[in-house]
């Protein structure tokens, strides 16, 4: 019963251990679905599931039919045409990053979404290069073919070797995107919750440095080897730094105007977002205007710069993948799906919940796996999403993937048709563009101090997965930032938060007794909680934090008991002990012996006390002879609040056993309270449950248990209750609290049974 007065509530119902508790209310025994249950489940075969199957698999089947033509037709072909155009020269740029010819990224930039048109489920991410994806296959391709693998460095081996790294580019593409589609086919979406957003975060952060640095060649027009290896930035830097005289005065002028343009638009894209009706197209102005500068000047021929160079108009033929380098690149392309795939799905996440429909995560694995092998068949590379892109497309109204098929059709007429007036377009220029994209990456450096103040941990995984993808590079970064969150969940399971709970405020609340003034300990009880799963990791650790809480080890108490015995019959026998009304008392001076001389049969002093064969029940508690010396223990209770503890494996449940037998048997009693549904059971399934401890020492909270421990001990050892007389025998006690529990009077049934 609950009775409401004001702000406060008074519940009046009995004390129940989890066992009673069933027992009254009838708990139901349902029945658990098995790993073979739900593998029938999956594969079962009906027109429902045939058709929810088909929609999953062509999400277009779902949308389309329902799209609204005549109010967003218009919102996704102005954003498509916007998307399409930043899409044009980001593939052009990002090809810069993969060590292929530029127009290879226009490949990348329009295969995939098509695609992704069919398959994909987010309505807003804009589909192609990223540089992130574009530097790690760029990696793989510098790794693969090296600058100097061949000759003299004539136009033929110039050509020859661009032929190998599209290959190579092609190859790592197309294996990535096989990984991505068994993965989305396996139900394996759910792998993106192991990159959190810290290490994403660090990650990506780590990888517009290594942006910046690569561009660098392209800047200055230096010839830098690439070099694929860890402490490569650093080789890097001193290849460009020992090549600096030789840099190209007018590269370095127009890379550094068209940087200042465009961070300038997009901070003024981006403070009068509200204001503008659609972004400007920075991008798209400053590659026409250095286009037309250029092939005016004539910078190529008057000050030798280098520049994109003739598109070839059309589509290459699809081919297939090198085996020999698909045997080279296994592990590049399992850090580029799910490098790929996490950045994608983190984007699209974003603008599932702002717009209120739903992502699948499998499915957008078989969308990108798909999308990245037709865009490796066609000699492209690897795709996700760009954010700018991406934000590109949300802002100027897209609404859904329509926007997508206009953005490509842009591409395609860029490949088709007017690729040539790019032609003279200086590679410095794509450059500064693919720079100018990485304002947001390289601000989430001011996430490490916000990070430092709300979560260390996720600081510390921040700082190493960007030191170790900077200095190692960005697979083996990769990989070690993986590795060490693992780590660190591994580390804050092992060594969980343990703590003393004491009531506060006199009523059912139990809290950390070092938070608060106002708390209270019943006399001889220990709450103690462990705020984590226990497993075999941790299960010492859980022992050795409860001996420290209670202050004393039961094992050690129990050998000292058992010793103490063997003495006691030792001296009885010899006639050096007498039993009076007052106890045992000492008739003679007995010898002093050893404790080796007792730890004869160690076995047996781990087993419950037993003084069946003594003429006198001895009293721990009290006074000992002086010849016989035990450590006094004030406790004669011991809560465990279970209700952080999620699970229990078979290893932690043996070093529970055994601990909790230690304490029963030096005469305290265990309580575990609020337990998760099915610990109980899963622990006699598991032969938990003896003669020494039974399922009556679970209760439901810990309030249910320290009232019952407080009824069940002598009243007068506890001066907080008063029991009025001639009520002794009654079934129900009236608890009145002179400093207690509760605040009023309130009836507590003790019909319980244990």
């Amino acid at each position: 019963m609950v009775e409401p007065l004001g702000n406060h509530y008074v519940v009046a119902r009995p004390v129940y251990s989890e066992k009673l508790f069933n027992e009254e209310h009838e708990k139901l025994h349902r029945y658990h679905k098995t790993f073979w249950d739900h593998l029938k489940l999956y594969f079962r075969c009906s027109p429902q599931r045939v058709k929810k199957v088909a929609l999953g698999l062509f999400p277009i089947a779902s949308w389309l039919p329902v799209y609204r033509f005549r109010e967003w037709i218009l919102s996704d072909i102005v954003s498509g045409i916007n998307t399409g155009l930043v899409a044009v020269l980001q593939g052009l740029a990002f090809a810069l990053l993969v060590n292929v010819p530029p127009g290879y990224g226009l490949y990348a930039a329009f295969f995939p979404v098509l695609v992704y048109f069919i398959f994909g489920t987010s309505r807003h991410i804009s589909v192609g290069p990223f540089p992130v994806l574009s530097l790690m296959v760029g990696g793989t391709v510098v790794r693969l073919v090296p600058d100097d693998s061949t000759g003299n460095g004539t136009s033929i081996d110039i050509s020859a070797i661009n032929e190998e790294r599209v290959m190579v580019a092609a190859s790592v593409t197309f294996l990535s995107g096989i990984f991505q589609l068994l993965l989305g086919i396996l139900q394996f979406g759910f792998i993106v919750i192991y990159l959190s957003q810290s290490l994403i975060s660090g990650f990506t952060t780590a990888a517009a440095v290594h942006v910046v640095v690569s561009q660098l060649k392209f800047m200055l027009q230096l010839s830098v080897p690439g070099y694929n290896k860890p402490l490569g930035i650093i080789y890097t830097l001193k290849s460009i730094f020992s090549q600096i005289t030789d840099t190209n005065i007018t590269d370095l002028v127009t890379s550094l105007i068209v940087l200042l343009i465009v961070f300038v638009v997009k901070e003024m894209n981006d403070r009068y977002k509200a204001k503008l009706p659609a972004p400007i197209p920075i991008e798209l102005l400053v590659t026409v205007l250095a286009a037309l500068i250029s092939y005016f000047i004539n910078f190529e021929e008057k000050y030798n710069v280098a520049v994109v160079g003739k598109l070839e108009k059309g589509f290459q033929v699809p081919v297939a993948p090198d085996v020999g380098v698909l045997q080279k690149c296994i592990d590049d392309s399992i850090s580029i799906a799910i490098v790929g795939f996490a950045v994608a799905f983190s984007v699209a996440k974003v603008y599932s919940i702002k717009y209120d429909y739903s992502l699948d995560a499998n499915q957008e694995l078989i969308a990108f796996g798909l999308g990245n092998i037709v865009g490796g068949s066609f000699k492209g590379f690897a795709s996700s999403t760009a954010l700018s892109r991406s934000g590109v497309q949300e802002s100027t109204g897209g609404k859904t993937q329509i926007a997508g098929i206009i953005s490509a059709a842009i591409v395609l007429i860029v490949i088709l048709a007017i690729g040539f007036l790019l032609a003279p377009l200086q590679k410095s220029v794509l450059a500064s563009l693919a720079l100018g994209n990485l304002k947001g990456m390289l601000m989430q450096f001011k996430e490490v101090g916000i990070l430092w103040r709300q979560d260390k941990y996720d600081c510390v995984i921040w700082v190493v997965t960007f030191l170790a993808a900077i200095f190692l590079g960005l697979d083996i970064g990769l990989a070690i930032a993986v590795a060490f969150q693992l780590l660190t969940v591994v580390i804050r399971s092992q060594i969980p938060r343990c703590s003393i709970l004491a009531n506060v405020g006199r009523s059912n609340i139990y809290r950390n007794r070092k938070d608060y003034k106002d708390n209270y300990e019943p006399e001889g009880v220990k709450i103690f909680k462990c705020a984590s799963p226990i497993f075999f990791a941790n299960a010492d650790f859980f022992r050795e934090k409860l001996i420290t809480a209670v202050g004393f080890n039961p094992q050690r108490i129990l050998r000292k008991r058992n010793k103490a015995l063997r003495k006691v019959r030792k001296m009885l026998k010899n006639g050096e002990l007498r039993v009076t009304p007052k106890g045992l008392i000492c008739t003679a001076n007995h010898t002093l012996e050893s404790d080796e001389e007792l730890d004869h049969n160690i076995e047996e002093l781990d087993q419950p006390t037993s003084m069946t064969d003594l003429p006198i029940q001895i009293n721990w508690g009290a006074d000992l002879p002086p010849s016989i010396t035990v450590p006094r223990v004030d406790i004669h209770s011991i809560i465990l609040d279970f209700s952080s503890v999620s699970f229990l494996d078979f290893s932690a449940m043996r070093v529970l056993q055994k601990t909790l037998k230690e304490f029963v048997r030096i005469n305290i009693d265990i309580y575990i309270a609020a337990a998760h549904e099915g610990l109980l059971e899963k622990l006699e399934r598991c032969a938990f449950f003896d003669e020494e401890i039974k399922p009556s020492m679970f209760f439901l909270t810990i309030h249910d248990a320290v009232l019952h421990i407080l009824l069940k001990k002598d009243i007068d050892s506890s001066p907080e209750l008063k029991l009025p007389e001639g009520k002794g025998n009654s079934n129900n006690y009236i608890i009145i609290p002179s400093n207690g529990l509760r605040s009023r009077e309130c009836m507590i049934p003790t019909e319980t049974k244990f």
